[in-house]
């Protein structure tokens, strides 16, 4: 790994300490730790490429392109250019190169047009690309064996999405985009897809709670695939469950009409999370 890369991985990781995401890598021995952050930076990495409103869109486009590229470069064992930070985990872990390309081709959805009230099928595949890719990719620094890992990854990083999404609706109106799902939002009585007047009328509470009913169930079945046990690493996404199901709990308790305060949950409850499930050490 270059310095200049390792500088890189520190940076992100010192830029989320005291979060949710940290807690639950520091569970995690210093290579798996190590890994997980350097995951997270390249998902950092491409994100910013499209939320961050710098240059032209095509501009933007041809950045992710050049991801792509490297990545395909890396695995076919040419220059890894940008992946090179991430070459000695891929091999370690044996990382696949489809769920980096999925990370990718998910955040050029957001790049293709504002996503606004898309349809379950679209936002399920959305969570797919940016969530649960990124799990397929953690399992296999958890240690997890294929099948259970595969059963896991689906179902919490879908729970994780779209507890974000509830959690981020403000921050996503601001730059155009509204992941609430039309049918949810049809039944709620909310026609438009202006994301600024969807999140200020009180009926978009009626659809965020439908939105919440799915996450808790991919929650549930997150949860039952690690009371079995696999063999694996489990703590970090244990944590993770915990923290991100008792987030989604407060903002059901407070509603989502507006006006709306960012969940949190505070250092003394995420303590009591990790003492409460065993999760020291």
């Amino acid at each position: 790994m270059s310095e200049q890369a390792s500088l890189d991985v520190g940076a992100i990781e010192q830029k989320v300490s005291g979060s949710s995401f940290y807690a639950g890598m520091r569970v995690l021995p210093k290579a798996e730790r190590s890994a997980m952050f350097a995951i997270y930076a390249f998902c950092r990495a491409v994100d910013d490429i499209v939320d961050e409103p710098v240059g032209e869109l095509a501009d933007r486009i041809a950045e992710l392109d050049v991801w792509r590229r490297d990545v395909d470069s890396l695995y076919a064992g040419g220059q890894p250019g940008r992946m090179a930070f991430l070459a000695e985990d891929i091999r370690r872990f044996g990382l696949v190169r489809e769920d980096f390309q999925a990370v990718i081709d998910g955040m050029q959805m957001d790049l293709d047009q504002d996503i606004r009230g898309p349809d379950l099928a679209t936002l399920d595949l959305y969570c797919d690309r940016v969530a649960s890719a990124v799990g397929r990719l953690s399992v296999k620094v958890f240690g997890m064996a294929e099948a259970p890992g595969i059963e896991l990854a689906f179902h919490l990083g879908r729970a994780l999405q779209l507890t974000n999404i509830l959690r981020d609706l403000d921050e996503d109106a601001g730059i155009g985009r509204l992941y609430l799902p039309r049918e949810f939002l049809d039944q709620a009585g909310i026609t438009g897809n202006d994301p600024s007047a969807v999140i200020a009328d009180p009926r978009v509470d009626t659809a965020c709670r439908a939105v919440a009913r799915i996450a808790h169930e991919h929650y549930r079945k997150a949860d039952a695939v690690m009371a079995k046990r696999p063999a694996g690493r489990l703590a970090a996404p244990r944590l993770m469950s915990a923290v991100y199901s008792s987030i989604l709990a407060k903002m059901e308790a407070k509603g989502w009409a507006a006006p709306r305060e960012r969940a949190k949950i505070g250092k003394i409850a995420l303590l009591w999370i990790v003492l409460s499930r065993g999760l020291m050490g």
